[in-house]
């Protein structure tokens, strides 16, 4: 069984529909990307997730329990974490503090100690500035604490919206080794939306592409790399003698 499964699931702001009838799984241990242009829906789909928008029709299911209809923290209370686009860092609080703001509703003294060591051992430069305001750092540093921030939480499965939206190349890679590495060392399952198809796909398992607020393709990390045309609308490359159509060709389903 998934542990993140939606069907059918519309959203809208006012009239305007956002998403028209998603349906994903996210299973156990993965991480799936979920690729598509500016206005896409993929913000849209992580606030739907986790309560922040409420679904106007369909279903959502993390780890067997329905969410549609519940409070953010009453998800988040389930497991689940959303590191929101834009980094959305508490400005005014040190780097530590804002770390510590997302083991609030825990109650184990050590094992906080122990994942907070834990984020400085994956982001060395947050030991360094601890006891700076997270207002301060650069947008890479500002991502850093909130990737950290959501591990801190011990999410079974944590949302990364955009994570490299105005970063660097080398933040990037740097941001995108990370996750997998959290992925890898601690178990974290992960759904990922981003613009850049090319290191979304690197680290992924499995994808989707989402257009207008549809899924209009799907399939492992490999086969969306391969097709011709997310090659070519969101890799940036065109295969010799092959012609984008946009007309998407849905690949075998994994589930």
């Amino acid at each position: 069984m998934a542990l993140l499964e939606v069907r059918n699931v519309e959203a809208s702001y006012g009239s305007a529909i956002a998403l028209r009838g998603v349906s994903l799984d996210v299973p156990q241990g993965t991480i799936v990307a979920v690729l598509g242009a500016n206005g896409a829906g993929k913000t849209t789909l992580l606030r739907t997730i986790s309560g922040a928008l409420e679904a106007r029709t369909g279903s959502i299911r993390f780890d067997g329990t329905p969410v549609q209809g519940l409070e953010t923290w009453e998800v988040a209370a389930l497991g689940l974490s959303h590191v929101p686009e834009g980094r959305e860092v508490f400005r005014h609080l040190t780097v530590e503090e804002n770390l510590r703001m997302g083991a609030y509703r825990r109650r184990d003294a050590p094992g906080i100690e122990t994942d907070l060591e834990a984020v400085f051992g994956y982001f060395p430069r947050l030991r360094e500035r601890r006891r700076q305001h997270a207002g301060l750092l650069s947008g890479g540093e500002q991502q850093m604490v909130a990737i950290g921030r959501s591990v801190m939480a011990r999410p079974s499965l944590m949302l990364l919206d955009e994570p490299s939206l105005g970063l660097s190349p080398l933040l990037v890679q740097e941001i995108f080794t990370i996750v997998r590495r959290l992925a890898q060392e601690r178990g974290t399952t992960m759904l990922l939306v981003e613009q850049n198809a090319n290191v979304a796909l690197s680290v992924a398992d499995l994808g989707y592409v989402l257009e207008v607020g549809r899924i209009v393709l799907e399939g492992s990390a490999r086969e969306l790399a391969e097709n011709p045309d997310v090659r070519e609308f969101y890799l940036g490359m065109r295969d010799a003698g092959v012609r984008g159509t946009r007309r998407w060709r849905r690949k075998k389903q994994w589930r």
